[in-house]
């Protein structure tokens, strides 16, 4: 199955980093966040990926064209450095279709600026490059599958508590609680697509807006409810926590390729 990976925005929000790099080369351990996604599918066999690239593509590109994994494995060295032994390694066997989607096309614009790479496609998987989960990939495939729906995303819990303000409108506060998730769910940016989907989209438009609208008036849309693990980088404080989780070998994310969280990353 192929999988469409957004990679062109800007990152507002991180723009610390972003500034220098694009979002998803954003390092998480020794690897960007666009690896450890790539890393995710690889595990459920899906390692075939079109890239939608924009702001800073030719980092991504530089990135997988001169790809070494050498820096970022043990290794044992020989022969004054001519031979080099890579220990542990797992070489990707990727085959990545790189497309300059644009600067400023939204998500929605980036799909269908690949339209033709995954029109023969039975389904396909998207993605937005940015969040981590330990979500069992196969079961939601096969639940839709089942469904026999044209969408799919996966539904997750908001990572953070919000205090919410009740506020009369003359400024009074009239009260402060603790937000409540357990009714809560917010789209986690990973997607089950079948080819219709492009009959629901309209060139220009966000993905999770009117093609979306239109799925659900057509009965056509499932969401895959998802209490596990799952983080998105939108901030500096969301990457040190996948920082700070890398660091003490705690990466649900890579749980079914390495159970003891050791390789890899």
């Amino acid at each position: 199955m192929k999988v469409v990976l957004f990679c062109g925005g800007l990152g507002t929000r991180i723009r610390e980093y972003s500034e220098h790099v694009p979002k998803p080369m954003i390092p998480v351990g020794h690897q960007p966040i666009l690896w450890h996604v790539m890393d995710y599918y690889s595990q459920y066999g899906h390692r075939d990926f079109v890239l939608c690239l924009g702001y800073k593509a030719n980092t991504i590109k530089d990135y997988f064209l001169n790809y070494k994994p050498h820096l970022t494995y043990d290794l044992v060295v020989s022969n004054g450095g001519a031979d080099v032994e890579v220990l542990g390694e797992r070489k990707p066997d990727w085959r990545i279709t790189m497309i300059d989607t644009g600067v400023w096309r939204n998500i929605g614009g980036r799909l269908w600026a690949v339209r033709e790479h995954v029109q023969n496609e039975e389904m396909f998987c998207a993605n937005y490059s940015d969040g981590l989960s330990d979500v069992n990939l196969d079961d939601m495939v096969a639940k839709f599958k089942a469904s026999n729906k044209i969408a799919c995303f996966l539904a997750v819990r908001p990572p953070l508590t919000y205090h919410l303000a009740d506020i009369g409108p003359d400024g009074r506060v009239r009260d402060f609680i603790t937000s409540d998730h357990s009714e809560i769910w917010i789209n986690g940016g990973y997607f089950l697509f079948r080819p219709e989907i492009f009959d629901y989209m309209r060139e220009g438009e966000e993905l999770v807006v009117e093609p979306f609208k239109r799925l659900i008036a057509d009965d056509q849309l499932l969401a895959y409810k998802h209490e596990g693990f799952f983080r998105s980088m939108d901030t500096l404080r969301d990457r040190q926590l996948l920082e700070d989780m890398f660091e003490k070998g705690d990466m649900p994310w890579r749980a079914k390729a390495d159970p003891a969280g050791k390789n890899g990353a």
